[in-house]
């Protein structure tokens, strides 16, 4: 190992080590980028910074991060997942486990609408935790749904991470759209088998609520259910429809997701100007703290690719025996443990451009392998100590659920999410069907 590929590993060690003091990741990276590259690179690594800051911000692809995440805060004020939970959590909750599926149901159908978890979450947290804890469900079970549901807005589309993905690994921002449709429902499929198979098995896991709580039966049930969520169908109509379709680019669809959010607002009486305001602060918030990451993780890679980095760890992961089924492997299980650590963000911008040249040499399919990578990194919104799932949902739920009920209650769902990412392994189809079906590739 040369002396500039042992300061390249210092760099990732140093990189952990502050995120896990407790600096943001966005600014140890901008830190390391500029210190080491200071003595390895010289005083060119400045112009070498200021090229990486202008191909990011130069990036069309990008403009659809902030729009889609004033979409799904617009949609959060307009209080459509207060209507459509109401709904099914009459639909459903006559059987056991029957709230847990409401909650599920709503967080796949808000995951299609934001692509963004904050709100998702929180708003789960306040809607269905109190309702499933009055009804004696399990606290783990009642705040591991929503972590695990809520968290579903990461991966289905249309999501930030895949977004941002996209021009990094340049693949189509619509093909990996498409191929994330079917894992992500493949999750929440699994979240249901997994809280009906409980409930039948431990009665008291999740009862059913009484029939007199259902303030319609029967057709009329149905039919108002199916109205409540009108306008959620009508925006991933809009959104999804408009670009698996090949009709509007990812870019043009967040547009329109963000015009239909205001419309759907604005039905129902809540486009104020505060609440436009409010969602205007919240998208310049996560906006900022997104590109700060991108910024500096590009300028990051760039000094630890120049030191030999990439090379040494592509010639590591190579070298590893058994073939490359096991290079995926270990591949796999440095993304998830790092995500115990380090954010999704950090790891996609950081690890993944390490990864992905590895990949495509080993001869996998590099939509495949990047919607293998998204699915991996989901499970560390539920992997503590730097769980985000778990902080909103500690911050909004009842103060008799302890930090410990929601560690607790994770813990199979992360099984579930493993499962899942060894069901799209073994059967790629489930990842590629749909964008070959589709859009071609």
């Amino acid at each position: 190992m040369s002396p500039d590929q042992m300061a390249a590993v210092g760099m990732l060690i140093l990189l952990l080590g502050m995120v896990i003091c407790g600096v943001h990741l966005a600014f140890a990276l901008i830190f390391l980028a500029t210190v080491v590259g200071l003595i390895f690179v010289g005083p060119a690594i400045m112009p070498m910074a200021m090229l990486k800051i202008y191909g990011t911000m130069e990036s069309e692809i990008l403009i659809a991060v902030p729009l889609f995440v004033f979409m799904g805060s617009i949609l959060e004020k307009s209080e459509v997942a207060e209507q459509v939970y109401q709904g099914l959590y009459e639909l459903f909750g006559s059987i056991r486990g029957g709230l847990a599926f409401a909650t599920v149901i709503t967080c796949t159908i808000f995951a299609s609408c934001t692509g963004v978890i904050a709100a998702t979450v929180t708003t789960m947290t306040l809607l269905a935790v109190p309702s499933m804890l009055k009804r004696k469900y399990d606290k783990g079970l009642a705040t591991g749904v929503v972590c695990a549901g809520g968290s579903l807005g990461i991966l289905i589309p249309p999501s930030v991470m895949l977004v941002m993905y996209g021009p990094m690994a340049n693949l189509s921002v619509a093909k990996l759209f498409a191929g994330a449709l079917f894992p992500g429902l493949l999750l929440a499929s699994l979240y249901m088998l997994y809280i009906g198979f409980g409930a039948w098995l431990i009665p008291s896991l999740a009862p059913a609520i009484s029939e007199d709580e259902r303030s319609v039966r029967g057709v009329k049930l149905w039919v108002r259910t199916a109205i409540l969520m009108l306008p959620t169908l009508f925006l991933i109509f809009a959104v999804l429809g408009s670009i698996i379709g090949g009709i509007a680019s990812p870019t043009e669809a967040s547009g329109v997701g963000a015009l239909s959010a205001l419309i759907i607002a604005a039905g129902y009486r809540k486009l104020t100007y505060a609440n436009v305001k409010e969602a205007a602060h919240t998208t310049l918030i996560v906006t900022a703290m997104v590109f700060f990451i991108i910024l500096g993780a590009s300028i990051f890679n760039s000094v630890f690719l120049f030191l030999g980095g990439g090379a040494l760890i592509k010639a590591i992961l190579m070298g590893l025996p058994l073939g490359k089924w096991f290079i995926l492997f270990v591949m796999m299980f440095i993304l998830f443990i790092m995500g115990f650590f380090i954010s999704w963000q950090g790891l996609l911008y950081v690890v993944v451009p390490i990864f992905l040249p590895v990949a495509i040499n080993l001869g996998f399919d590099p939509l495949w392998f990047g919607i293998l990578v998204c699915l991996n990194l989901q499970m560390s919104f539920l992997t503590p100590p730097f769980a985000y799932a778990i902080f909103f949902v500690k911050g909004a739920a009842p103060p008799e659920v302890s930090t410990w009920d929601i560690y607790r209650g994770v813990i199979p769902f992360v099984i579930l999410q493993a499962i899942a990412v060894f069901l799209c392994i073994f059967f790629p189809a489930i990842i590629l069907w749909l964008p070959r079906m589709t859009l071609g590739g």
